[in-house]
């Protein structure tokens, strides 16, 4: 299968990988070419951005929420009608889980799918030093497609010049342009990462600004005739899995699930929504900022994470909503929720300055809003008795947050979370609801979706009659 693509990587986080691939996802989308985005790894921010400039949906290709199949099939499922793949890496080149190389690192992704490396690195204060930079990246795994360098914080042409020379002449990778120090271009951060695209005032300001300077200092012909160059993938055929649960799912009749969806409540993993359509559910998006009350006829909710504290007054003055939802899980609809959406069903939000906002109510205790992180990193999760009816199971998470529960004790969980040697409870579960901070990504466990769509389709039963 023929798949122009190419994966930008960073020497480390922070080195403006993601401006970088935005000014670049963004000046090739207004030249009319059609961008495929994709991230490396968990992150929601990210792709949020992406999504801005391609007006595409962005991916997360995850290598330790999927296995390398289920990557390559969604990669190509997602990218058979698109000019090119454009892939943002995560963090550093080669970190991942632990120190492992093939961990879910962006050298890992790259290898996978065989596609052409371009690696970012900071100029500033260096010109010939940039080369053994190079070097070393090169060297610590001759496996990986390494084609290209571009170079951030430049003070000029010259400067440029200088250590695209050292890089070209003594690596015998290409350079492909640069962003000088003096660029203007800011995307602001929060405790959960970059702003998310929706929230950034002036944003399509600021990216015009990139495009124009991606335009005047980065080759982006030379970028697509790189991307052009990457070999031919073996074709991955759709697992015998999904398979068997379209099969079992079209004795189904299609369930409405509502998607809450706003500046509130927008991190969702899109293969999620994705596989939830493919077997069979219309999806229904609402916002819990603006909307009074839930769409009708609704068999399920789907509530993903977010910022809510930023948002909880104006969560809390929507008291409509608030007690539809409350409604809902009274009368037994089914509901899943992630992060945010798990903050949005307690009683109430406790933020750092003190204030309190009131939440659903659903779940019988208070979020509290912390300074320090609370989880971060890749978990898994043995399932209880839960909504998913997947008892027993253990499946790969990812959590991020600041926050946690109050009286979290008398708590109905139903997960069992470990990390390394961590081990802790969380995902409250009743008949109908199951929240927790974890986020899962469906095609881990394809039964995941499938299974909420039957607990949907028996309450359609169980209202109708």
């Amino acid at each position: 299968m023929n798949l122009p693509r190419l994966v930008i990587a960073g020497t480390q986080s922070g080195v403006g990988k993601t401006t970088i691939t935005l000014g670049i996802m963004a000046a090739l989308s207004r030249r009319g070419f059609k961008v495929a985005p994709y991230k490396v790894g968990p992150d929601y921010i990210d792709p949020g951005f992406h999504t801005f400039v391609t007006n595409t949906k962005s991916r997360n290709l995850d290598l330790w929420l999927l296995t390398e199949e289920k990557v390559k099939y969604l990669f190509q499922k997602n990218s058979r009608d698109f000019e090119i793949s454009i892939i943002e890496g995560v963090m550093g080149l080669y970190d991942g889980v632990g120190t492992k190389k093939d961990k879910a690192s962006t050298a890992h992704l790259a290898k996978v799918l065989k596609a052409p490396l371009v690696l970012v690195i900071d100029g500033s204060g260096i010109s010939a030093s940039a080369a053994a930079q190079v070097l070393g990246y090169q060297l610590y795994d001759r496996n990986i497609d390494f084609k290209g360098v571009i170079v951030n914080k430049v003070s000029g042409e010259a400067h440029y010049q200088l250590i695209k020379e050292a890089i070209e002449r003594d690596t015998g990778i290409k350079c492909f342009g640069y962003l000088p120090k003096t660029a203007q271009i800011e995307l602001k951060s929060r405790h959960l990462g970059l702003v998310p695209g929706m929230e950034v005032k002036e944003l399509k300001s600021q990216i015009d600004k990139l495009i124009k300077l991606v335009e005047d200092f980065i080759n982006l012909e030379g970028l697509m005739e790189l991307g052009k160059k990457a070999p031919q993938l073996k074709i991955q055929k759709e697992s015998e899995e999904i398979r068997q649960l379209k099969i079992k799912a079209r004795d189904i009749s299609s369930v409405k699930i509502g998607i809450a969806y706003d500046k509130a409540f927008n991190f969702y993993y899109q293969d999620n929504l994705d596989l939830l359509k493919e077997l069979g559910a219309e999806l229904v998006y609402f916002s819990p900022l603006y909307d009074s009350k839930l769409p009708s006829d609704l068999d399920g909710l789907y509530i993903g994470g977010g910022f809510p504290e930023v948002f909880g007054a104006e969560l809390e003055e929507n008291k409509s909503m608030r007690q539809s939802i409350a409604w809902a899980i009274k009368n037994r609809m089914p509901v899943y929720a992630e992060c945010g959406g798990l903050m949005y069903l307690t009683r109430e939000i406790k933020t750092l300055n003190n204030q309190s906002y009131q939440m659903v109510g659903a779940i019988l205790t208070a979020s509290i809003v912390t300074e320090r992180l609370q989880r971060f990193g890749y978990v898994e999760i043995k399932m209880g008795k839960n909504l998913f009816n997947v008892q027993g199971c253990v499946i790969p998470a990812h959590e991020f947050h600041y926050s946690k529960l109050q009286d979290d004790s008398k708590l109905p969980y139903t997960y069992q979370i470990r990390k390394k040697t961590k081990n802790w409870q969380c995902g409250v579960g009743t008949e109908n609801l199951l929240a927790g901070y974890p986020h899962l990504h469906f095609y881990s466990y394809p039964r995941l979706a499938l299974e909420f769509i039957l607990r949907c389709w028996e309450y359609r039963i169980r209202r109708n009659h």
